[in-house]
């Protein structure tokens, strides 16, 4: 795969890397260029572990944005051994937003749902840059619910910016259908994986995101809401995004903590958009540990520990006055 594009803090890697590829192009190199290459591998792999182990929000979300970032249909091609297309919501149109569709992974048959954003203008005009309407809710909702008449676990693919906010979308129901899609897929009797590969943007991204075992990639965002969406309301311009994203808190390493996702998926050294297939591997093997728990329990354990995980969310102590004015004292 070609260089991609650098972001401004990958740029002085991209520069070590540039002057690499000119020295290993020499037909001959002497053993002065030899040692130069070898010193060179070695401190761009260090300046990689630098900076990447100390990216601040602002940064993991453009990350998570890069348009040679893997997408959905990248991670059906690297992860699955089949996949089958369904289409339609029966009601309307079918959403290229959503692909769902029968897949196997390994020896598991699945149902896969998954946003895609698409990797050209063409197909990111096809998949409307992976914000649904209506209809691609009420499609992935139909479809697993087939799963789960057929015994199907299901994976998840989240990647969005957030629901399409169109009029024709909110006058087809676009709030409502979010909604029961939250209600019915805590009914679905069958194991759920979802993974946030990219963006995980507001309702959009939780619309098929109620799952038994919630995961994100290490360079991706899951938040109420963007970082240009909030700065716009709270300091009224877009360029505080990056003060915004700081504030939200929506990294995989702050939602683990906060037990709100399950576990981080590592990506290669430099993020997912330098090595597709080691990060499809590392998504494959997490899928696979993740199925196989899940799999050990039967459906009222699964549906009660679906409740319960997504029940304790947001959970809060009270404290009397007497209590706070005590501790702010002290």
């Amino acid at each position: 795969m070609s260089l991609p594009i650098p972001l401004p803090f990958e740029r002085p890697i991209f520069d070590l890397e540039t002057q690499l590829e000119r020295l290993e192009s020499q037909a001959n190199p002497s053993e002065t260029t030899r040692d130069a290459i070898r010193q060179m591998r070695v401190e761009i792999a260090r300046l990689k572990r630098e900076v990447f182990d100390n990216l601040n929000p602002w940064e993991v979300v453009q990350l998570s944005r890069h348009d040679m970032r893997p997408k959905a249909s990248d991670y059906i091609e690297l992860v699955f051994d089949e996949f089958v297309e369904l289409h339609g919501d029966r009601a309307f149109s079918d959403d290229r937003a959503i692909l769902t569709g029968f897949a196997k992974l390994d020896d598991t048959r699945v149902m896969l749902i998954a946003q895609q954003k698409g990797r050209n203008l063409k197909e990111r005009v096809e998949h409307n840059y992976g914000m649904a309407h209506p209809e691609g809710y009420r499609k992935a909702l139909s479809k697993m619910q087939m799963a789960a008449k057929y015994g199907l676990p299901i994976i998840c693919l989240i990647d969005t910016a957030g629901a399409y906010p169109g009029i024709g979308a909110e006058e087809r129901g676009q709030a409502y259908q979010i909604a029961y899609n939250l209600r019915e897929m805590s009914r679905v009797a069958t194991p759920i994986v979802c993974v946030v590969i990219g963006e995980g943007g507001s309702g959009g991204a939780l619309g098929i995101g109620i799952g038994d075992h919630v995961a994100m990639l290490q360079f991706s965002y899951y938040s109420v809401i963007s970082p240009e969406g909030c700065a716009s309301i709270l300091w009224k311009h877009q360029r505080f995004a990056d003060k915004a994203a700081h504030a939200l808190r929506f990294t995989g390493k702050d939602l683990l903590s906060f037990g709100i996702i399950d576990e981080v998926i590592p990506e290669p050294l430099g993020g997912a958009h330098r090595d597709h297939r080691r990060t499809a591997a590392n998504l494959k093997a997490s899928l696979n540990v993740a199925l196989k728990s899940l799999s050990q329990m039967d459906k009222t354990q699964l549906l009660d520990h679906r409740y319960g995980k997504f029940r304790k969310i947001g959970a809060f102590e009270e404290k009397s006055v007497e209590a706070v004015a005590e501790a702010a004292a002290t």
